[in-house]
């Protein structure tokens, strides 16, 4: 057997079968772009699979060896990749500027930060494996563009449209180019140093030569946008870079932004920090001590057990035990099942995290139902189950090593949930004013009951809905 059958048989042990056949089928038969930055959630819509097990096979499989997981910070305008490291650790800036949209953004883990899977070399050879021997627009495809653009099969046909000029330059390099400028708005770019030059061209067109030099370099400084004349111009192009440059002279008009301007779910970092599996397998080595990263939007569920010091005064430490760790696994499967991840259990409280504010009230539902099945099945009541919900931005950090959130966000969570009886879920108006939450409680026949409430530290009322 070889070594890329033991791989794939291992992560057939470890991740969802029926996904794991799928991803080592395409590993095998795939073309090489398939293998390259593969967007889990475009996997899993492309195949038929489910998102979250595809997400859990994906990082499995970065796991043992057979993919190689990459963070890319995103330009949320052009959906270019901005900067790309092997961990979230590699996000180290407080800011980050693209050069095609002349435009700075701070970065955050919601939809500026996506996480993608490329084939391990060990296991199958792809070309994206040496990038600067890729044809330049294959580049643009693979290299430049995050797995969220969803760029057309047609790209080359589409780009040659607007295209005016593009030509590789190895280290060092000058070159001379001579291209008709139209009267429309013009752009010089290129995608491995992220060089830009605006060319705004105007006015009555000219029979005389236009002249126009750039270096293109790491430092790949701003430039102010230049007015030209209609006509003729000499572009001279030199590369002081230490790599192959690719610049292209395209024009900025409808159709570019028609190219640029479809986009795809992707996975977020946001998404993978609250992915149980992730959390799982990455619980020590995501953010360094250091590191504040902002979310813009994340939902935390609280719970509590009431009376448990009773509990174990009833029934005997033992027994109290063994009932409440049943309740930890209880929980952590919900969560799980609902795309959330547990962040950490203080005592018999658990802290959880979810993507969005439906699947925590899900879990919430889905909890307080299984803690009213366990006591119907041992005929006490014994697990009484406090819960709080809320949701808004927060940060990730890394708190006693372990990848954790600090805010006002969380602080409000677990106030609400301190307010909270058994078996009625307290939550926020952040929740319960999201639209999912209010088809789930629709659904579900429940009507929300408000109330205003002096939450402790936050130094106003708020105002909180019970689900009974």
């Amino acid at each position: 057997m070889s070594e890329v059958d033991v791989l794939f048989a291992n992560l057939g042990h470890a991740a969802d079968p029926q996904t794991a056949e799928c991803i080592e089928k395409t590993v095998r038969d795939g073309s090489d772009r398939d293998l390259n930055r593969i967007n889990a959630l475009a996997f899993a819509d492309a195949h038929g699979l489910d998102p979250e097990k595809t997400i859990a096979a994906f990082l499995h499989a970065a796991r043992i060896g057979a993919f190689e997981m990459t963070w890319n910070v995103l330009c949320p305008g052009c959906g270019g990749v901005l900067d790309t490291g092997a961990t979230l650790k590699a996000v180290d800036r407080d800011s980050y500027h693209c050069a095609l949209c002349a435009a700075g953004y701070e970065p955050t883990l919601d939809e500026m930060v996506e996480v993608t899977f490329t084939v391990n070399p060990r296991v199958r050879r792809i070309a994206a494996h040496d990038p600067d021997r890729l044809p330049p627009l294959e580049y643009y495809r693979q290299v430049f563009f995050s797995s969220g653009v969803d760029l057309p099969d047609d790209l080359e046909e589409r780009f040659g449209r607007i295209l005016l000029e593009i030509i590789e330059l190895d280290p060092g390099e000058k070159a001379f180019v001579s291209v008709q400028l139209p009267q429309q708005f013009v752009i010089i770019f290129d995608a491995v140093t992220h060089s830009a030059q605006f060319i705004d061209v105007q006015g009555e067109p000219t029979s005389e030569r236009q002249n126009l030099s750039m270096v293109i370099s790491q430092a790949h400084a701003t430039n102010e946008t230049l007015t030209l004349r209609p006509g003729l111009l000499r572009l001279t192009l030199e590369n002081h870079s230490d790599r192959r440059v690719l610049p292209n002279v395209c024009i900025a008009n409808d159709d570019l932004h028609d190219i640029l301007g479809h986009r795809r779910p992707f996975l977020t970092a946001k998404r993978l920090l609250t992915n149980q599996s992730f959390r799982d397998i990455y619980r020590t080595d995501t953010l360094d001590v250091d590191q504040r990263l902002q979310i813009t939007s994340l939902t935390f569920l609280f719970t509590d057990l009431r009376g448990s010091t009773a509990l174990y005064e009833r029934v005997g430490d033992l027994a109290a035990f063994d009932l409440v760790r049943a309740h930890f696994r209880v929980l952590q499967e919900i969560v799980a099942m609902e795309a959330g991840a547990v962040v950490k259990t203080i005592g018999d409280a658990v802290m959880a995290t979810f993507p969005s504010p439906d699947r925590a009230v899900a879990a919430a539902l889905r909890m307080r139902e299984a803690m009213l099945r366990l006591n119907a099945e041992r005929g006490s009541e014994d697990l009484l189950l406090k819960i709080g919900i809320h949701e808004g931005p927060c940060l990730a950090v890394s708190l006693n090593d372990r990848q954790d959130y600090f805010g006002q966000t969380v602080n409000i969570a677990s106030r609400v949930q301190g307010l909270a009886d058994p078996h009625v879920i307290l939550t926020t108006e952040a929740i319960v004013g999201n639209e999912e939450v209010s088809e789930i409680l629709r659904q579900r026949g429940i009507t929300s009951v408000s109330r205003m409430e002096e939450i402790h530290g936050i130094g106003r009322e708020v105002r909180i809905f019970a689900l009974p």
